[in-house]
């Protein structure tokens, strides 16, 4: 067990609760253990920056606690959202792979504990167990899914409809809080406009658009979906 400042615990990875949910779950106890004797923790505040575009990386990040999303700046100068990421999510793993700089950055949306693995125990890691080098790829493959799926929207769907959409995205990816109805996390307008692909202004008025009509309730920077076969219907999917 290794103790960071503001009595922060973090577990080894043999114990790590999210060991089964992540792309380590094909790893045995002393696998884990091993790669674990390799590792760093690093705590990054609210805002703070994980890594830079342009950047070359030198080894992997997993997230043991708090959010993180992955952007870069367009040619208008607005920021774009790509993905998100939460506990058990690894992060910077493509640019790792390819050998290639980061194409985009990584920053706190919370306040984030990151494990930090060498490129070296990582790779090592791959090249030994086909069954991780098989996780990376279902993983890499989800991600083009995804991106493939956004950039379908972003073309044929009307913006009410993205920001819908966003909102769900949000709820199945965070879950919601006791009430069941809270998000489980705090985002900017700013930043639903960015994963949207829309403006600031824009998201804000929609926003307040579907709490008028009692889609959504906003207390202040937290999204409370009221009405979710609504917001469905909204985002034109299917339940």
């Amino acid at each position: 067990m290794n103790r960071l400042k503001e009595n922060i615990e973090v577990t080894s990875c043999d114990e790590c609760p999210t060991a089964g949910s992540s792309i380590f779950c094909v790893l045995n106890k002393i696998e884990l253990s091993d790669i674990s004797e390799n590792k760093s923790f690093i705590f990054y505040k609210k805002g703070q920056i994980i890594f830079f575009e342009g950047n070359h990386p030198q080894g992997l990040y997993c997230i043991f606690s708090g959010k993180v999303k992955i952007h870069k700046l367009g040619h208008d100068g607005n920021e774009q959202i790509f993905r998100l990421a939460k506990k058990g999510n690894i992060i910077g793993y493509r640019a790792l792979l390819s050998n290639d700089n980061y194409h985009a950055s990584a920053t706190a949306i919370e306040d984030s504990l990151i494990c930090y693995f060498p490129k070296s125990v990582y790779q090592s890691q791959i090249a030994s167990n086909h069954k991780l080098a098989l996780q990376i790829i279902k993983l890499l493959s989800s991600d083009l899914k995804l991106a493939e799926i956004k950039a379908m929207n972003f073309v044929q769907k009307h913006v009410r409809e993205r920001v819908a959409e966003t909102i769900l995205l949000l709820k199945d990816f965070f879950g919601v809080e006791e009430d069941n109805v809270t998000i489980n996390t705090v985002l900017t307008r700013e930043s639903i406009g960015n994963i949207s692909g829309t403006t600031t202004e824009t998201a804000i008025r929609i926003l307040s658009d579907f709490n008028k009509s009692k889609v959504v309730e906003l207390v202040g920077k937290k999204i409370k979906i009221i009405n979710l076969k609504e917001l469905i219907k909204i985002a034109n999917l299917t339940e």
